[in-house]
């Protein structure tokens, strides 16, 4: 069974099916065409209740940042951030690829699906010149 075939799961089941099959996708309303994340059942600029599963560009710009303390044997420190699509929605994850006290508020960023103790998640990688 695909992800398309399960239409009666909730909106937040449907987002985690399509990173299982390591497919990112957002709601997009067939209303007024407004992406959604986090995704919901009724779209919050028209209210609209009918949404297509896309697939977000992937770039975006960092819009908030802080950095997790933890020990080394823990794994070291990490980035947590808030992340502005291209398509006008805001995400939760973490910048990988650079020391994560070096992630800044207006970085560009470009999405990528990364394995995390057997789940697939999105995560961001700095895009063009900032932090490389």
């Amino acid at each position: 069974m695909t992800v398309a075939d399960a239409p009666d799961q909730g909106p937040d089941a449907t987002y985690f099916a399509y990173l299982a099959a390591k497919d990112w996708r957002i709601p997009k309303c067939r209303g007024c065409g407004a992406h959604v994340f986090q995704p919901r059942i009724m779209c919050p600029a028209c209210g609209g209740e009918a949404f297509d599963w896309v697939v977000p560009s992937g770039a975006g710009t960092v819009h908030s940042t802080t950095v997790v303390r933890r020990r080394s044997a823990d794994g070291g420190d990490y980035n947590v951030a808030l992340v502005d699509l291209a398509e006008g929605v805001r995400i939760m994850s973490r910048v990988e690829g650079v020391d994560p006290a070096a992630v800044r508020i207006g970085m560009p960023v470009a999405a990528r699906l990364a394995d995390q103790d057997g789940d697939t998640i999105v995560v961001f990688d700095p895009a063009g010149g900032d932090g490389r």
